[in-house]
């Protein structure tokens, strides 16, 4: 049974304001029956897409709130992915929970376990706000006012909670090994013994809401400034991850470097290069408005 229903509104805070054609929203709620047909709003981007960014970008922020006292949010960059325990096999097309690995005395840790225990009454958790953006490539226009860049950006907003139960913290260790590498959690030595065991807390973050948005596309600019197109060169740089050769460690033993990291190295920077590219071919996402128009 699936646990939550998709509805892509918007809410105050994770609405898409400026170039609203490129974003999407997201909204879960709990929810005991079958979901109804999603509506994709207000651009053609799908859940897998939001997902997608998260998972892929190295280091998220993750962005919360110290203390009520404090005037300033607290920003950590974390390693996390998005998974569901309690289905293992789901898609990144479904919804999902986003697991986050941290040390056991950090500040995020320590301020979701009082989160956890001020309250007789079961706490939604912490309230964060967690961001991904990828840099695909410079858009270079011929004013200064119309250079862009090709991205991917996604930001989720959920409550956190530690990870208490023995299995699940297995579990979402291992998919956040994995992720950094394919298949690295079996090619190392496993199971964590008990002190790495407590010293590694795990997050768990139930996402209430988020959006993504993504650029992509050749510069354009205003029918005013085409005179100039003679002596001004526009275009883009595409802009992208690369792997370079692997670099054994000082004490490594093994001569030939295995097929999970060779491969993965190799296959991810040349799928990189090629979204890259691509995205700078395609047609301006927009028209460049009018510079006296007013944009939301």
């Amino acid at each position: 049974m699936v646990r939550h229903s998709l509805e892509y509104s918007k809410e105050e805070h994770n609405t898409v304001n400026r170039y609203k054609h490129q974003g999407i929203h997201l909204t879960q709620f709990p929810f005991q029956c079958e979901p109804q047909p999603l509506t994709l709003h207000p651009a053609n981007y799908s859940l897998e897409t939001i997902h997608t960014i998260i998972n892929t970008t190295p280091v998220l922020h993750v962005s919360f709130s110290p203390s009520p006292s404090d005037p300033f949010p607290v920003i950590l960059p974390l390693i996390g992915q998005m998974g569901s325990f309690s289905h293992p096999s789901a898609s990144l097309a479904e919804p999902l929970d986003l697991y986050l690995h941290g040390y056991v005395s950090s500040r995020i840790m320590n301020l979701t376990s009082s989160t956890s225990t001020s309250s007789s009454s079961p706490p939604k958790g912490l309230p964060v706000c967690i961001c991904a953006s990828k840099v695909d490539g410079l858009v270079l226009s011929l004013t200064p006012y119309s250079h862009n860049y090709n991205y991917r950006s996604a930001v989720l907003f959920g409550h956190a909670t530690l990870v208490e139960d023995a299995d699940e913290k297995m579990w979402a260790m291992e998919l956040i090994t994995n992720s950094v590498v394919p298949d690295r959690w079996r090619q190392t030595r496993v199971p964590p013994i008990p002190s790495e065991m407590q010293s590694t807390r795990i997050l768990k973050v139930t996402i209430a809401s988020g959006s993504a948005k993504i650029r992509e596309g050749v510069p354009e600019d205003s029918a005013a400034d085409m005179q100039n197109i003679d002596n001004i060169w526009t275009g883009v740089l595409p802009l992208y991850e690369q792997y370079g050769e692997p670099v054994p460690g000082p004490y490594n033993k093994v001569e030939e470097v295995p097929e999970h990291v060779k491969g993965y190295g190799e296959e991810t920077s040349r799928g990189n290069r090629e979204y890259a590219v691509e995205a700078a071919r395609k047609g301006a996402p927009v028209k460049i408005k009018q510079r006296n128009e007013d944009e939301e």
